[in-house]
């Protein structure tokens, strides 16, 4: 008999931790939901915004090459050199029409936001890039991307 009552006991003791634990744990999770309301936005998807653009996350300083699409010649041979202190060179040559005359230009190129930049007084080639991970991308007279077959002819590579 008493085996049973110190079972019975034991039990009982068991059970009554196992619901005081329960219902700390279950306290803890109430006062971090109350913690973290108050650091989280109800709507998170319109009230963060993302911190990482190429113009604060990507070295961009460098050489890029390519050869652009060109209407009337086989391609537009294009180098741009981008600098640390927002000063740019640029360099085109047209293949397979005139002299392969190299034009040149230097200036200064601008953020448009943080992944758009154009190329201030550039001659001869597009003044607004798209910066990619060891890419600028030619964009067309309004700042966006060319589409179609011919999208992949339009970046530049580092």
């Amino acid at each position: 008999m008493k085996r049973l009552f110190i079972a019975v006991l034991v039990v009982a003791l068991l059970g009554s931790c196992n619901q005081a634990n329960k219902e700390h744990v279950q306290a803890e999770a109430i006062d971090t939901q109350d913690t973290l309301a108050e650091y989280i936005p109800i709507d998170a998807t319109t009230d963060t915004v993302d911190m990482h653009q190429a113009q604060n996350s990507l070295d961009v300083i460098g050489i890029y090459k390519g050869t652009l699409p060109c209407a009337d010649c086989e391609g537009i041979r294009t180098e741009i050199e981008l600098k640390a202190d927002s000063t740019y060179s640029f360099k085109s040559s047209y293949l397979g029409k005139g002299d392969g005359q190299m034009n040149e230009s230097t200036g200064t190129y601008v953020w448009l936001d943080g992944s758009r930049i154009e190329l201030q007084g550039v001659d001869g080639g597009p003044q607004k890039y798209f910066v990619g991970e060891n890419t600028l991308t030619a964009l067309d007279m309004d700042g966006n991307k060319v589409t179609g077959t011919l999208a992949e002819h339009y970046v530049l590579k580092k």
